[in-house]
């Protein structure tokens, strides 16, 4: 079952929260992000472009923590 706009906007809301007090788990909050922009690209949501520029930054972040 889909998020609908307002459990979407929490849900970003908490991960934005755990990245505040949990920055090592990074990759974990990452997935979690990329998950969402999926179900709204599925759901026909328009994306953000504020979202997806975070997304594109968490990326160069999260690949750089793997070097």
């Amino acid at each position: 079952m889909a998020m609908d706009t307002t459990e979407m906007l929490a849900a970003f809301n908490l991960l934005a929260e755990q990245l505040d007090h949990k920055p090592d788990d990074l990759h974990e909050v990452h997935l979690k992000i990329k998950e969402m922009i999926n179900e709204l690209h599925v759901t026909g949501m328009d994306v953000p472009e504020d979202l997806l520029k975070f997304d594109r930054e968490l990326t160069k972040r999260v690949e750089g923590a793997a070097d």
